[in-house]
């Protein structure tokens, strides 16, 4: 949950659970960084204005990765250069050379996004900054940029050190946007770079590439079986429309991400070549990015919002928010690897056994779960048993019928949230949407929710698909109601208050 102190407004759309800024516009998560002890979340910020422009990184810490506490924005544009998204090292060994022999510095590897009347005008180029004071101030480095392929699209740069048969040294991943490439590049130094290889797949031919990641899991748990995963958000051609995050499975040798035999995506209709999966299916989950100097641990963040409606969101002085953390493991399901994303939150204040909300079976069964008042959040859990023809699911919203529908059918093989009517849907023409995730049965169906003030978070099946959107209820509180058809056996219900 945002601390008080870096969030002196409250009104009803405010996240309590989810990292939003105090005021001003948020978009892409980058530099995320553990280092001694503390959870460093740097993102795209307007300083100004809660509209986007003046890019810079801002800044928030966090000992747990529930409370968050706003920074001064670390780096601010200037008339020279945009601040755009980047990633954050902490170089123990000094290869760069900026420490002073007091403490490893921690150095931020950011796309200059150049303005017109520069001296490299509408270039996107990576260059570096440092921190000798963990984080809390940025000394640009003279001699940028270190990387500059005089192009108008090359950016968000992740970087990472890799030790493996090809030798040791620092690897970048960075995007050709408008290719649609994963370029990647290595260092001794951070400084000088040399070309490594590049990766590509299908897309719609619109459609540009941001905010790559790559890293290595254990398989099953077994860390002498890995694979490695490379992130690439989308947009437009996300799978439920505008923006979206891809998966791809695979190995990397030091040189070259090798795609391996990964599960279809089940896409859309529209796309049904598309190979990788998608990490989230939702509309509101874009630029997610992962935690360095986590040892033994993957952790991600990503931006709840999509550029098709982004700068119309109804939150007043501030815009947009982040998603809960999410730790990231790998698993063996039906012969392929997959991604498996298990959220991060703070345990329960308050928790209810609502298995027997439904009482006995009859046409339409209904019950009311909770009702999510004024700064409160809730989990909510479900676990059932439904025959191919049975539905289940959850209403969350305003009285009577109003509200956002997740619709549990094994029969169409999938899960479906629909926002339609869920209360504030008018300020933009492509917000009202259903969203749709491909629902893998099993003799059992699990449901795991987040209700936060103006987001929903779906885990389906243990964190084996997810769908986040952003929600505007009417009114001042919001039901939680159950539905279940008469066939649908109910395992267990929880409802639990977080905040």
């Amino acid at each position: 949950m945002t601390s008080i102190a870096s969030a002196p407004t409250r009104d009803r759309y405010r996240p309590r659970l989810h990292y939003t800024p105090a005021r001003n516009w948020m978009n892409d998560p980058n530099g995320l960084i553990f280092h001694r002890g503390v959870y460093h979340l740097f993102y795209q910020h307007n300083p100004f204005g809660a509209d986007w422009g003046n890019m810079s990184w801002g800044h928030a810490t966090s000992t747990d990765l529930h409370t968050w506490a706003e920074q001064p924005v670390a780096i601010p544009c200037d008339d020279e250069e945009a601040i755009f998204s980047g990633s954050a090292v902490v170089d123990e060994r000094n290869t760069a050379g900026f420490g002073d022999g007091s403490a490893a510095p921690m150095v931020a590897v950011y796309t200059s996004a150049y303005a017109k009347e520069s001296s490299r005008p509408g270039i996107q180029a990576q260059s570096l900054a440092y921190s000798l004071d963990e984080g809390r101030t940025w000394t640009k480095y003279a001699g940028n940029p270190v990387l500059d392929r005089g192009s108008s699209d090359f950016r968000d740069p992740k970087v990472f050190w890799y030790e493996g048969p090809a030798g040791a040294y620092w690897v970048m991943a960075a995007v050709e946007a408008a290719e649609q490439r994963v370029l990647l590049h290595k260092s001794a130094d951070l400084i000088h770079w040399e070309y490594l290889s590049d990766f590509a797949a299908d897309g719609p031919p619109e459609s540009v590439w941001e905010c790559p990641d790559l890293f290595e899991l254990p398989l099953d748990g077994d860390p002498e079986r890995t694979v490695w995963a490379l992130i690439v958000s989308v947009n437009p051609g996300g799978v439920a429309g505008g923006s979206g995050t891809r998966y791809f499975l695979g190995s990397f040798d030091g040189v070259r991400f090798t795609e391996q035999s990964t599960q279809p995506s089940t896409a859309p209709p529209r796309e049904p070549s598309l190979r990788g999966s998608w990490l989230d299916w939702g509309r509101d989950y874009y630029a997610a990015v992962s935690f360095g100097g986590l040892p033994h641990r993957r952790v991600m963040m990503g931006w709840m919002n999509n550029w098709d409606y982004a700068a119309a969101t109804p939150t007043g002085v501030w815009r947009s928010a982040m998603s809960l953390p999410r730790e990231i493991t790998a698993r063996t399901v039906n012969g392929h690897p997959r991604l498996i994303q298990t959220p991060i939150v703070p345990p329960a204040a308050q928790t209810t056994d609502a298995t027997e909300v439904l009482g006995a079976a009859g046409s339409g069964r209904r019950g009311a779960l909770a009702t999510t008042a004024h700064g409160k959040v809730h989990r909510v859990s479900v676990s059932a048993t439904a025959p191919a023809a049975g539905t289940f699911g959850l209403r969350i919203g305003g009285p009577g019928a109003e509200g956002a529908l997740l619709t549990v059918d094994p029969a169409a093989g999938e899960i479906r949230l629909d926002r339609r009517r869920s209360g504030r849907v008018d300020f933009h023409q492509d917000f009202p949407s259903i969203e749709r995730a491909p629902l893998e049965a099993g003799e059992r169906l699990d449901l795991e929710v987040y209700i936060d003030a103006c987001s929903l978070e779906v885990f389906i099946q243990g964190g084996l698909a997810t769908i986040t959107d952003l929600v505007f209820p009417d009114g001042p509180d919001t039901e939680i109601e159950l539905f279940a058809d008469p066939s649908v056996v109910l395992a267990a219900v929880e409802v639990a208050v977080l905040g």
